[in-house]
């Protein structure tokens, strides 16, 4: 079993995690990563005194995979406060704990946002979904979100006011067409735990996961060509024979003949400025209700994190969920959207970096928590791994690594 030749492409989440399982089995695999550093879509740049993470992500502190493979103390969490900053077209507000305790949120706020009897409705909902276990939430029906929240008897009011700017940001798509599956599943996780960030930046979560390994190998900066059978042509030519592969990104990249078989995924651009300080002074997220803005939502990463910040001036990070515009028109009209909600100057938001994410999130149309172990399996000697089997989230991809390697392990065992 020691001799085997097992390699996992990616060393994303599922990829760390895999090699975590497929260790505690005794196996040494390789990981084959086409980057310089670990961590797929979560990583985190050091730029100018600032931490920049790709794409604003915060971790649930309530998702079950979580607690099974990361420290949380030892990741010194900074929470943010439930709730959000509401830029509407006259002023700003706060809505605090909509989600955990609808019925004490403050009146006069709430009323702008929604009625009495949406905040009924939200506090319904909170306390039956805090009953329902996340495999009853992925066995129901599927709806599109936004028919779901007008079949529940929510208010166009809060829906546009409240749910689509909050929910458009986690499913980074416009219309709320995300199934109700991934809309109870969230809804639950945010009521029943709380969105963070590790202190020093969403990078130090794959970093973790990498400090667990013992033997297993990272080959860095080595892209994966394409695999046939039991090999693995990089992009340098050379070609590796496999006992097991573990494909822990998604295969159609590597598997010629999977191609077309995934719809194209949700895209997010990020772009971040410095700005001398805060015009929110709190660990929140800001929403801006409407249509016709770029801005989708907006957070001062070091009000929540004084660390994402070594300079003397605070970081903003904002999220734009489509555009035509390139680059430079971009962070123009986004400064000016920003002079509109905060009454600062435009030029006063330094522009520091953006990040045009092609691949944000996985689409997929049958969201699920779980899948069988033998799912994971493709041929003798290919195995899937990676939250686009299941749903797009932090727990997916962990769920993901786990069951990839079980079915690895699964296929050593001798059938009697």
């Amino acid at each position: 079993m020691k001799d085997q030749k097992i390699y996992i492409i990616g060393a994303g989440l599922s990829g760390l995690v895999a090699a975590l399982e497929l260790e505690k089995s005794g196996f040494s695999p390789i990981i084959l990563e086409s980057t310089d550093k670990v961590g797929g879509r979560m990583k985190t740049d050091q730029v100018d005194g600032f931490l920049l993470d790709h794409g604003f992500q915060v971790l649930l502190t309530s998702y079950p995979e979580v607690k099974k493979y990361l420290n949380l103390p030892a990741l010194n969490l900074k929470t943010f406060d439930p709730g959000a900053v509401i830029f509407d077209e006259k002023d700003s507000y706060i809505i605090s704990d909509p989600l955990r305790n609808p019925l004490k949120v403050v009146g006069m706020a709430f009323s702008r946002v929604g009625t009495f009897l949406d905040k009924v409705k939200m506090f319904t909902l909170t306390q039956e979904l805090k009953k329902k276990s996340i495999e009853d939430i992925f066995n129901e029906p599927s709806l599109p979100t936004l028919q779901y929240l007008k079949n529940y008897g929510f208010s166009d009011q809060i829906i546009s006011n409240f749910f689509k700017p909050f929910f458009r940001g986690i499913f980074l798509e416009k219309h709320l067409n995300t199934s109700s599956r991934m809309f109870e599943y969230v809804f639950k996780m945010f009521s029943i735990g709380h969105a963070a960030i590790p202190e020093k930046g969403m990078q130090e979560i794959p970093n973790m996961l990498r400090q667990q390994l013992g033997t297993t190998q990272i080959y860095f900066n080595t892209p994966v060509e394409k695999i046939e059978g039991n090999l693995i042509s990089l992009k340098n030519g050379e070609t590796l024979e496999a006992d097991r592969i573990l494909i822990c990104t998604q295969p159609d990249k590597v598997m010629p003949q999977m191609q077309g078989q995934f719809s194209n995924p949700k895209q997010v651009i990020n772009l971040y400025f410095s700005l001398q300080k805060s015009f929110m002074a709190r660990p929140m997220l800001g929403l801006i209700p409407g249509e016709g803005h770029l801005i989708n939502n907006l957070v001062f990463m070091d009000d929540v994190s004084s660390a994402y910040s070594s300079s003397d001036r605070s970081l903003l990070s904002v999220s734009v969920l489509e555009t035509e515009l390139d680059e430079k028109e971009l962070i123009k009209k986004v400064q000016e959207e920003l002079e509109h909600i905060s009454g600062i100057k435009s030029d006063f938001f330094k522009f520091l970096k953006s990040y045009y994410i092609r691949y944000a999130l996985p689409t997929i149309d049958d969201l699920k928590a779980s899948i069988p172990i033998t799912e994971c399996k493709i041929t003798d000697h290919v195995f899937l791994g990676g939250d686009y089997l299941l749903n797009g989230s932090i727990n997916a991809a962990l769920t993901s690594g786990r069951l990839v390697a079980e079915s690895v392990v699964l296929s050593y065992t001798p059938t009697h």
